[in-house]
C-alpha cells in the first residue's frame, strides 16, 4: 500500500533567492562594459596562474591597465561618433525634406528652355575679371548665344536666360524673337588677367521632387533627371 506524505514542503532560502532574483541584463558584446569584463577576466586568470617564483611586476600590471584604458577610451569615442553620425543624419534628413519642391543648381551643362525661361549657373573657385557663357543648340551643334557676364567674385552665380538672342528683332506683336523651347547646352570660360581659369564650373538647374533616406549613400535628393547628395547642391533657389 502506498503512503502519501502530507508534510508541508520546504524551500531553501537559496532557492527562493535564485527564483526571485532579477534576471541579469544582457551585455552587448561590442560594448565598453563587455570589453572591460573580458580584460579583467584575462587579467585575473593571468594573476592566478602566474609563476610564484617570477610574479608579474608592477610595471607589467600598470602597462596592461594602461592598455585597458586606451581600448576603453577608443570604444567610448566610437560610441560618441556613432551617436553624432546618427544625429547628423537626422538633421540632414530634416533639411533635405525642406527642399522638396525647390530648385537647385548642381554640376552639369544642360539647359531646358520652357516658355521662354531657363535657369543656369556658374561656380567660380576664384575671382574672374571676365566670364563668358556660350549656349549651344545640340541639334545643330552651333553656338546660338554668347553672354559676357563681366567680372565676377568667387562663388556661385545664378543666371536667368530668356532665349532672346537679338533684342532688336521683334515679332508681329512687338515681342523680341526668342529661340524655340527645348534642350540646350552651355560652356563656361573665365579669365583672370587675360589667362583662362581652370576652376570655373558649369551648373545646371533641376527641381527636388522627393528625398530618399536610410540607404548606404546617406540622404539622397531625387531630382527630375537624377539623384544627388546634399553635398552636390551648389545653390538652392
Amino acid at each position: 500500500m502506498s503512503t502519501v506524505n502530507t508534510a508541508p514542503a520546504t524551500v531553501s532560502p537559496d532557492l527562493l533567492n535564485a527564483v526571485n532574483a532579477p534576471a541579469a541584463a544582457a551585455v552587448d558584446p561590442n560594448s565598453v562594459q563587455a570589453t572591460t569584463d573580458k580584460f579583467m577576466t584575462l587579467l585575473v586568470t593571468q594573476l592566478k596562474n602566474q609563476d610564484p617564483l617570477n610574479p608579474m611586476d608592477n610595471a607589467q600590471l600598470t602597462s596592461q591597465l594602461a592598455q585597458l584604458s586606451t581600448v576603453t577610451g577608443i570604444n567610448q569615442l566610437n560610441t560618441t561618433l556613432n551617436t553624432l553620425a546618427s544625429s547628423y543624419q537626422s538633421s540632414e534628413t530634416l533639411q533635405a525634406t525642406g527642399m522638396i519642391g525647390k530648385g537647385v543648381l548642381i554640376n552639369g551643362s544642360d539647359i531646358t528652355l520652357s516658355s521662354g525661361k531657363a535657369i543656369l549657373g556658374v561656380d567660380l573657385a576664384s575671382a574672374a575679371d571676365k566670364v563668358v557663357v556660350d549656349i549651344t543648340d545640340p541639334r545643330t551643334g552651333k553656338v546660338v548665344q554668347s553672354m559676357d557676364l563681366g567680372a565676377q567674385a568667387a562663388g556661385t552665380v545664378p543666371i536667368s536666360w530668356d532665349g532672346v538672342v537679338d533684342p532688336s528683332k521683334v515679332d508681329a506683336s512687338g515681342k523680341p524673337v526668342a529661340l524655340p523651347d527645348g534642350k540646350y547646352t552651355f560652356t563656361v570660360t573665365a579669365f583672370q588677367g587675360g589667362a583662362a581659369l581652370t576652376d570655373a564650373t558649369a551648373l545646371q538647374f533641376d527641381a527636388v521632387n522627393s528625398v530618399t533616406t536610410g540607404g548606404s549613400g546617406g540622404v539622397k535628393l531625387n531630382l527630375t533627371n537624377s539623384s544627388v547628395t546634399m553635398a552636390d547642391v551648389k545653390l538652392v533657389l
